[in-house]
């Protein structure tokens, strides 16, 4: 599953039609006394009312192909059920003037769906922009509804593609993952006539954030996950950690360009597999590699010892809320110093370390750990992984071009890595900033994929990666290719094993990782 910008993703010609929620006639919003999310006031807080274009890098969403004729009917069922089995799409907030929003849910039978159909607007490029468009002036978390689904209708092959977009504030990548399944398994029971299946895996977003809050309001200066991060944050002057090499003066303003977006395959499935060989005779996991081999390349390329990085991680409490549509978004702190003689074996072994000492701060809420810290900064520099074999039916997924879709984002200073072990080898998606020479981003990936081959060592070679173009403006553009997502990419065990145990697993994914700048 790539994660990808819309612009990047070729819809197939048809007829294009936008579908979105709307209160029923007499339908009221009934208050709520259930708080939002830390992170979702953090969002709110931090998106001006007056911005006209309030989805610009704020929204993410999935794009597949329905397997399945068209018919609107049953395709605006399946939106209004979908709506109506989620607490969370169904909640919106008042603002009360205080600086805490308040929240408003209506019932679940108060939902009913538009449709709006979009004449002249059928190509490929005309929909893309179309609906990139529509997402940045429509989406957002201050005013409901807070999604947008559109269709397109392929008569040439009786099938039609869906895109669903939110607002992050409903939808985490991990949500972007398992929605296309879920879509999928709606639309097909309402066109047999058949009952939907329901499951209590559908907990409401709004329970976990009352949860949440709570724990969050538990943390205190002494106890161990804020002295872990306090020790964290201390290693660079109290601030989250940045990419170093793309820091410049000025750069944290907004850009007036759209960040560099690379996304690509590094390794075949051939070449992978030959390195997973190679990672299980030193017992070690592919998600171990793969931050160790982040680090190498870091060392090789700029010069620093320490990778110093924040995760987005899945933050699903227990197994009611498998299934559920919203944002349940962690982040912890990575800080990988490797030994200077770069030994494989060694650098595995503290790359282990690392990220098993960071799971002290999973359940700590990181907007709340940096208030107590009084550290008002922002995450500039993030990683995720996922393995994407633990996503049930991700082969379908992938045979039904399921993507997961990021906003183009203007900031000049943030660089994330989203790494996917897909059905197909390694893949790598990234954005950094525009003014960041490309090729310097060419160098620092060459590297990684050097080091992800080094541990196929004793194998058979690896062919390294070679980079898919070779000048600044290719790379910026883009490349055709990769949550979670989330979309979303932290690997989460927990979820995975939970989901193995579940009945309804073919529905359940881990964590696709969201964008950081928006976790």
């Amino acid at each position: 599953m790539d994660y990808t910008h819309l612009s990047e993703f070729t819809v197939r010609p048809g007829e294009l039609t936008l579908w979105q929620a709307e209160l029923a006639v007499g339908a009221t919003w009934a208050p709520d006394e259930r708080p939002f999310a830390s992170v979702h006031v953090r969002h709110c807080a931090d998106t001006p009312g007056d911005d006209p274009r309030p989805g610009r890098g704020r929204w993410i969403g999935t794009i597949f192909e329905m397997d399945a004729p068209f018919d609107a009917a049953h395709w605006r069922e399946t939106v209004r059920h979908w709506h109506a089995r989620h607490e969370g799409l169904r909640s919106t907030l008042a603002d009360t003037g205080s600086g805490e929003p308040r929240r408003l849910i209506c019932a679940p039978d108060a939902v009913t769906v538009a449709a709006e159909l979009v004449p002249g607007v059928t190509d490929s490029e005309h929909i893309n922009e179309f609906l990139t468009d529509a997402l940045e002036l429509r989406l957002s978390p201050l005013r409901w509804p807070h999604c947008l689904l559109a269709t397109v209708e392929h008569a040439d092959t009786a099938d039609f593609t869906v895109l669903v977009a939110a607002d992050h504030s409903v939808m985490d990548a991990y949500s972007q993952a398992i929605v296309i399944l879920e879509l999928r398994a709606i639309y097909g029971a309402i066109a047999r006539g058949e009952e939907v299946r329901e499951s209590p895996t559908f907990g409401s977003s709004a329970d976990f954030a009352e949860w949440e809050r709570a724990a969050a309001a538990a943390l205190t200066t002494e106890c161990e996950p804020v002295r872990y991060w306090r020790r964290f944050l201390d290693g660079s002057a109290g601030m989250l950690p940045r990419f170093e090499p793309a820091i410049t003066a000025g750069s944290a303003e907004l850009s007036h360009r759209p960040q560099a977006s690379v996304s690509r395959k590094l390794l075949s499935l051939s070449d992978l597999e030959q390195v997973e060989q190679g990672l299980t005779q030193r017992g070690h996991r592919l998600s171990v590699a793969v931050f160790t081999a982040l680090a190498i390349a870091y060392r090789r390329t700029f010069g620093f010892i320490s990778l110093r990085a924040i995760m987005p991680i899945a933050t699903r409490p227990d197994l009611r809320y498998l299934e559920s549509m919203g944002w349940f978004v962690n982040v912890v702190p990575i800080d990988i110093t490797l030994a200077p003689d770069l030994d494989l074996d060694s650098a595995l072994e503290t790359t282990r370390g690392t990220l098993r000492r960071s799971k002290i701060a999973n359940d700590a809420t990181w907007t709340r750990v940096l208030e107590l810290l009084d550290c008002t900064d922002r995450p500039r520099f993030g990683i995720s992984f996922l393995d994407i074999r633990v996503l049930p039916d991700y082969e379908l997924v992938e045979s039904l071009r399921g993507h997961t879709l990021r906003a183009e984002s203007y900031s000049g200073d943030e660089v994330f890595f989203w790494i996917v072990r897909a059905a197909d080898g390694l893949r790598l998606s990234t954005r950094f900033p525009a003014s960041f020479p490309a090729v310097e981003m060419d160098r620092f990936l060459a590297e990684f994929t050097r080091a992800m081959a080094d541990f196929a060592r004793d194998t058979r070679p690896v062919v390294t990666y070679e980079p898919a173009c070779s000048s600044a403006t290719a790379i910026q553009t883009g490349a055709a290719a990769v949550a979670t997502d989330p979309a979303p990419i932290a690997e989460t065990p927990t979820i995975a094993a939970t989901a193995e145990r579940l009945p309804v697993a073919a529905h359940a994914a881990p964590q696709l990782v969201s964008a950081p700048a928006q976790v």
